[in-house]
């Protein structure tokens, strides 16, 4: 299938690893010119796109990932607003009355503020070009237990942020969609230092064991979790002129977690 994406440019963000890095590779392989925004580069990333080193949880760096892409590319055709989650290791496990100030804020700003910036300074070139955005976002969006407090939250904006982008951009020409993984494998939940791996330590068990219950305990319908891959499949076709006509849509990979439609 031609997805009618050769020859076009975008930027990734949150690209250094994980759900964004599979982006990166996916429209790479479809022959776009990318440019993949991570606080810490990688040679992973660099190898399939041009690296753009920027700290998208803060203005300066959400304009200048956009810089660096427009410098690169000459214009951006694509966005996809993946950065989020955040550094594992600084959330506090437990509830509202346990999580300080300052967890709310780094999560609304890496998850949230992180699109709104970005996309703002990226507009006028999709306009330019009539492109398309995918914002990544989470089922936590709708099922905020079992995250850390602040983040089911910030998703939630986020997909809300994706469907107000939709019906101001639709009638200009730049469509806008969102993306909302289930659980994923990526070092979020496999890795010692993840979510997971803190999850793990907190319960007492093995992390191989909560990730083998996981699926179980999630009520996810084909017993396992998704992968990258199959993640930033789906983001490339919502960008992609297959999906002209879908706009301001919510499209769920999550083995079947979720169980309303």
């Amino acid at each position: 299938m031609d997805l009618g994406l050769n020859g076009r440019t975008a930027l990734v963000t949150g690209a250094g690893r994980g759900i964004g890095l599979a982006v990166a590779r996916a429209l790479a392989a479809e022959g776009v010119k990318v440019v993949g925004a991570t606080r810490t580069a990688t040679k992973e990333l660099a190898e399939v796109a041009t690296v753009a080193t920027a700290d998208l949880s803060t203005r300066q760096g959400a304009e200048s990932a956009v810089e660096q892409a427009l410098a690169a590319l000459g214009g951006i055709d694509l966005l996809v607003n993946n950065v989020g989650a955040g550094d594992a290791s600084t959330f506090t496990l437990g509830g509202v009355l346990d999580v300080a100030d300052e967890q709310w804020q780094s999560l609304f700003d890496l998850n949230v503020m992180s699109a709104v910036r970005t996309t703002r300074a990226a507009l006028p070139s999709l306009l330019e070009r009539r492109g398309a955005i995918v914002n990544v976002s989470s089922i936590n969006s709708r099922i905020p237990t079992g995250s850390p407090v602040g983040y089911a939250e910030a998703k939630a904006a986020l997909t809300q942020f994706g469907k107000r982008l939709s019906e101001e951009l639709a009638p200009r020409g730049v469509r806008v969609n969102t993306v909302s993984p289930g659980p994923t494998s990526t070092d979020q939940w496999t890795s010692a230092g993840g979510y997971g791996g803190r999850m793990a330590d907190a319960m007492g068990v093995p992390l191989d064991a909560l990730l083998d219950g996981l699926p179980t305990q999630a009520g996810t319908a084909s017993g396992r979790l998704s992968t990258p891959q199959e993640v930033a499949d789906l983001v490339v076709f919502a960008l992609s002129d297959r999906a002209g006509n879908i706009h301001g849509a919510d499209l769920v990979v999550d083995g079947g977690t979720l169980k309303s439609a």
